[in-house]
């Protein structure tokens, strides 16, 4: 009985040893993420333009809320420029997020609701670890329409949208 309950207390310690490590490394990395979409709102809300597109990977993407409006990062600069200048961006803080990542540790997934001017939005997307900082590779924003009026926003959107669908349907 003895060996077994030590044999047992051993497998705990060398589990636990292996383990927590590895969940304290995870709980840090989605601190650090966290940190950096918090610092990315932050720097569009303050239309700090250099800070806000750094956080940005060289090759990434913004998907907006318009179904037109899929950009790289310099079709989206440059999109997104004079709004900039102009101190008129707009001003995003997360209510809500979750992120989960991939075995190597390497990418990160995530989505969260966001308090927007145009009340609650989804962002989501995939942060990469490069040279150490993660960066951002695609953030996908999106309205959310609660289910109640979805039929009238259907009825709003389908004359705008009909002529999109025939051209991406050719």
């Amino acid at each position: 009985m003895k060996r077994t309950t030590i044999f047992f207390a051993l497998i705990m310690f060398v589990m636990n040893c292996t383990i927590v490590p590895a969940q304290v490394k995870a709980e840090k990395e989605k601190a650090d993420i966290s940190k950096v979409l918090d610092d990315f709102n932050v720097a569009a809300a303050k239309a700090d333009f250099n800070t806000y597109f750094s956080y940005f990977a060289d090759e990434s993407s913004f998907i907006g809320t318009d179904a037109t409006e899929i950009w790289g990062k310099k079709a989206f600069m440059g999109w997104a420029k004079p709004y900039f200048d102009k101190k008129s961006t707009w001003n995003f803080i997360s209510l809500k997020r979750n992120i989960q990542f991939s075995k190597d540790g390497n990418l990160a997934w995530f989505d969260e609701l966001l308090d927007t001017q145009m009340k609650i939005c989804r962002g989501s997307g995939v942060v990469e670890k490069i040279n150490g900082q993660w960066k951002i590779r695609q953030y996908v924003l999106s309205m959310t329409v609660p289910n109640e009026v979805v039929d009238k926003v259907v009825a709003y959107k389908t004359p705008i949208e009909e002529e999109l669908i025939q051209k991406l349907k050719h």
